[in-house]
């Protein structure tokens, strides 16, 4: 099997590694606490870098990669832990791309792809029996035009969307609309959470969309919505992998500089055996991501594939960061270490786009169970 990468591949690598050095060193520490929780600064630049039209044809703006290239991209993000609506706003990109219309790619892709829109999934129904909905739900047809009203939750960085791709119910089938997030009638909470990964409380009410807003052909809502999640569950995947790898590195160094009873703590065989298992882990993370991402590239079909590799990426997550932890002892939970960083981010991941649980199932029913 052949593991290198393209010549591009590896130039896409190097300047991600360079800007994010540069640019992004403490990214997270100085956007994590603000309204917005990301850099309208560094959204402007990734964009000129190119870095959100990479799996996007050359006709809309993009440049033409592949989804193994994005997945190398996102991977260095995570290391970085780079924060923003790239991730929402690519896997509703793509929804676009293979489903929508041909005004609907012309209008919204150019744009997003120069950084100008936000887009990001309004797919999350609230539980009834719970008591969470704040809207009842409704459909209404009236002169060629939709009246949508309903709570959707955990929506990724809504408060700053542009675009919202917004997920109805009627007669029993699922219908996605591309509906403008500044629309009068839509109101929008963020979440406080451990990530601090702006997710929001979003309520449509009797919020009047055209026709044309449809997503795809009506009743096909439920194909394009999993066909969203296994996008952004394995580019969640990849996110991981760039934090699990940052994560063992500083324990390595930590554990190679720490001194007890006057001895390197790396050379206790309890340290050793839990590096050992945390590499581990990442090994299989990052392969079984990369396959996934090759398969996806090849247009081959890859949904048991991408939901192997978020269920291991979600409990490696746990796994890896609470050994990191560990290792550094107190100081890993200190505020001024970055250790804790990792750690609550990793839990906002495990969760986005289906924990562990919910990708085991997906993987049993691929496999006929």
């Amino acid at each position: 099997m052949d593991f290198d990468l393209s010549e591009f591949q590896n130039m896409l690598l190097d300047s991600a590694k360079k800007f994010l050095e540069k640019e992004a060193k403490n990214g997270f520490r100085e956007t994590e606490n603000t309204e917005e929780g990301y850099s309208l600064k560094l959204w402007e630049k990734i964009a000129e870098l190119g870095w959100m039209g990479v799996v996007f044809p050359a006709q809309y703006g993009g440049i033409d990669g592949s989804f193994l290239d994005l997945v190398l991209l996102v991977e260095e993000m995570g290391k970085r832990l780079f924060t923003g609506p790239f991730v929402s706003t690519i896997v509703s990109g793509l929804s676009i791309l293979q489903y929508g219309q041909k005004s609907q790619k012309a209008q919204i892709l150019p744009k997003m792809i120069k950084g100008k829109l936000i887009l990001s999934p309004a797919l999350i129904k609230p539980n009834p029996i719970l008591g969470q909905t704040r809207v009842e739900e409704r459909v209404k047809v009236q002169a060629g035009s939709y009246m949508l009203s309903g709570t959707r939750l955990f929506v990724p960085y809504a408060h700053v969307a542009d675009m919202l791709v917004y997920g109805a119910n009627s007669d029993r089938e699922k219908t996605l609309f591309l509906v403008d997030a500044k629309s009068s009638n839509i109101s929008c909470e963020p979440f406080d959470s451990i990530g601090s990964d702006k997710l929001c409380e979003v309520n449509f009410e009797d919020v009047v969309v055209p026709e044309s807003s449809i997503l795809g052909e009506m009743g096909n809502g439920n194909e394009i919505t999993r066909q969203m999640n296994d996008w952004g569950a394995l580019l969640e995947a990849a996110y991981i992998v760039g934090m699990l790898d940052q994560v063992l590195k500083m324990s390595l160094e930590h554990a190679r500089e720490r001194e007890q009873f006057g001895k390197k703590i790396g050379s206790f065989q309890a340290i050793q055996h839990q590096c050992a298992n945390m590499a581990t882990d990442i090994h299989q993370v990052k392969y079984l991501t990369y396959e996934a991402a090759w398969k996806l590239s090849e247009n081959l079909p890859a949904k048991k594939e991408s939901s192997m590799a978020k269920a291991w990426a979600s409990d490696a997550s746990r796994r890896v960061c609470l050994l990191g932890v560990k290792i550094h002892g107190g100081m890993g939970v200190s505020q001024e270490h970055d250790m804790q960083l990792y750690f609550r981010r990793a839990k906002a991941c495990e969760v986005a786009f289906g924990d562990g649980d919910f990708h085991r199932e997906i993987v049993a029913q691929e496999l006929g169970c």
